[in-house]
């Protein structure tokens, strides 16, 4: 059953929009490694046996970090990277994996089923933006620096986003047809994974219960609420309404396949009726940046939806809050973002930056999985359970992480550095979504592959054994807060009152030794001033903060800049040597009567 089996089966019926079914984008997001031996020329005859010899090893059908890396002959840290993955990309918010805690995902381990789904989709092949129709316009954008620029000029990341347009960019309807199709060419293979054989019957009665149909749900969902809703199965004629006290009688693997199979179609065919218009004409300025179509609306300056993630997109040269009433589900896109400070100060589960340069951006709380990718000289600070980096350069990472950070692609000059600050509500976020401010390895990068095996180019022999750059250590003498204004703190006071993760002892002295800022801060909120005028001051202050890290690290790798830029950076600083604290005596005075 290693050649995908498709009935010509098709919709006979427009569906309710709701009830359609949709592929879970988090697996194809951020459940995808690049590790060559994880993919597989002819993925069913080798996960097949390969499911067989784990159940074999383990009664329970779970498996741990030591039993996959025996299975799949990979190292044990790429092992529990495999099972760190998945746990962050599960469907089910009750499985063992999922709800362990990040130094007890090995004991919990992974559900056989879950695994070879899992390892069946690393073959996938990410759809690719289209190509810019004026190509000259964006090629000065990305320096060739790179021993491989000149294998992976397609994957230079601005030129793809430096026109500030998703049009070019793969639409989120585009990316789910692709979703879809991939799904519905290997689902006879994927069902075959899960199926059991009749004892004595042979191929012919492959069978599939109740709780093997559920991990399709790893897969996909039914309606626009996504994988939070009901079971799988409750979805399926053959296993509705099913006796809880009584084990559903298993159904015939051919049904179920067929029942998919024509559930996809309906829903090709409806997200085919809402790309075909904007395909047959030219794009109008409304739909060029419309994240999804049919379910939210969309502004260059950030948009939402029930089902998919809420889109930040397009913000320059100024600053935006977004907290937990500004945002419709778990999720956040920040895409094409540049000189701007960004702060996303609400629990979220998954967040991905795409695109941006010469911004700060801060993500409040992230219990599943961040990824950060084709960013130039962007600063992140986030708490979260995990972060993948790819293909960034001269970026800046201030971490409170609870697994490896995760390097990937074509970086260069990357930075990371303990988490450095706070807003009110922020423990609170970390406690709803899991984030473990004992546990930090923001100092143990795990750099993967220089060559991205999903996206669909074709590579020269060698250069996708080569490894990623991986990221240095911030000199903790550059370590400072960053202190988030009062304001943009929370909707409501919290009891955050400090960085809730632990700093080394090196960047403890030197956030000492660095806090006039924070001091400032203080006395600016003590002093008799107007509240407009101490907005305007603390807004000074945050900005002046804000640069202070990324003109340090400028004057730390001078052999690449020009002496023109040394000297914009030498007067920068020499205007920060000036004391804050001046301004604020004569102000309090003049507001005086």
């Amino acid at each position: 059953m290693s050649d995908p089996i498709e009935p010509a089966t098709t919709s006979s019926s427009a569906k309710d929009p709701a009830l359609l079914i949709h592929p879970r984008r988090e697996p194809f997001e951020h459940g995808l490694l690049p590790i060559p031996k994880l993919i597989f020329t002819d993925p069913t005859q080798t996960l097949i046996p390969l499911k067989q010899k784990l159940i074999e090893k383990s009664p329970s059908h779970r498996v741990d970090s030591a039993a996959i890396s025996e299975a799949l002959q990979i190292s044990i840290d790429q092992a529990k990277l495999v099972l760190d993955t998945l746990a962050s990309v599960l469907h089910s918010e009750s499985d063992p994996l999922v709800k362990a805690k990040p130094d007890g995902i090995d004991e919990a381990g992974a559900d056989v089923n879950d695994l070879v789904l899992f390892l069946y989709i690393q073959s996938y092949k990410k759809l690719l933006p289209r190509t810019h129709k004026d190509s000259a316009a964006v090629a000065d954008v990305w320096p060739s620096t790179s021993a491989f620029d000149g294998y992976l000029s397609a994957l230079s990341p601005l030129q793809l986003v430096r026109s500030n347009s998703r049009r070019f960019m793969p639409s989120q309807a585009d990316e789910e047809a692709h979703q879809l199709s991939y799904l519905k060419k290997h689902l006879a293979n994927l069902v075959s994974l899960l199926a059991e054989s009749v004892e004595g019957e042979g191929e012919e009665s492959l069978v599939l219960t109740m709780e093997k149909f559920e991990h399709l749900g790893f897969l996909l969902h039914f309606g626009d609420k996504g994988s939070e809703g009901n079971q799988f199965s409750q979805h399926a004629p053959f296993f509705a309404n099913s006796d809880p006290d009584m084990p559903a009688v298993p159904v015939p693997a051919a049904q179920v396949h067929d029942w998919v199979l024509e559930n996809m179609v309906s829903s090709l065919e409806h997200i085919s009726e809402r790309i075909s218009p904007k395909e047959n004409g030219p794009p109008s300025s409304s739909d060029q940046d419309v994240p999804m179509a049919d379910a939210c609306t969309s502004s260059n300056k950030g948009s939402s939806c029930v089902r998919g993630p809420s889109f930040i997109e397009g913000i320059s040269k100024s600053s935006l809050v977004k907290r937990t009433s500004d945002l419709k589900g778990s999720s956040v896109k920040v895409l094409n973002c540049h000189d701007s400070v960004i702060y996303i100060l609400a629990p979220l589960r998954y967040a991905t930056v795409y695109g941006c340069s010469d911004a700060t951006i801060v993500l409040g709380a992230v219990g599943k999985a961040v990824r950060i990718e084709h960013c130039e000289r962007v600063h992140v600070i986030t708490a979260a359970n995990r972060i993948c980096i790819a293909n960034c350069r001269e970026c800046m990472f201030f971490l409170g992480v609870n697994q490896r950070p995760l390097i990937v692609g074509d970086n260069h000059k990357l930075q990371v550095a303990p988490y450095n600050t706070f807003y009110s509500q922020l423990e609170e976020h970390m406690k709803e979504v899991g984030v473990d401010a004992t546990i930090n390895r923001w100092d143990e990068p795990l750099p993967l592959g220089v060559v991205d095996p999903h996206d669909s180019l074709s590579h020269p022999a060698g250069v996708s054994e080569a490894q990623a750059e991986s990221a240095a250590h911030l000199d903790a003498d550059q370590f400072t807060n960053f202190l988030i204004p009062n304001w943009y703190g929370g909707e409501s006071q919290g009891s955050t009152k400090d960085n809730p993760f632990p700093l080394p002892d090196a960047y403890m002295v030197s956030q000492h030794r660095n806090n006039n800022l924070g001091e400032v801060k203080q006395l600016l909120k003590e002093a008799p001033l107007e509240e407009n005028r101490k907005r305007e001051l603390s807004t000074a202050l945050h900005l002046l903060e804000t640069s202070v890290s990324s003109i340090a690290y400028k004057e730390n790798d001078f052999v690449h800049h020009n002496a023109v830029e040394q000297e914009r950076c030498r007067k920068k600083l020499a205007v920060l040597s000036f004391n804050p604290i001046m301004l604020i005596v004569p102000l309090a005075a003049a507001d005086q009567p």
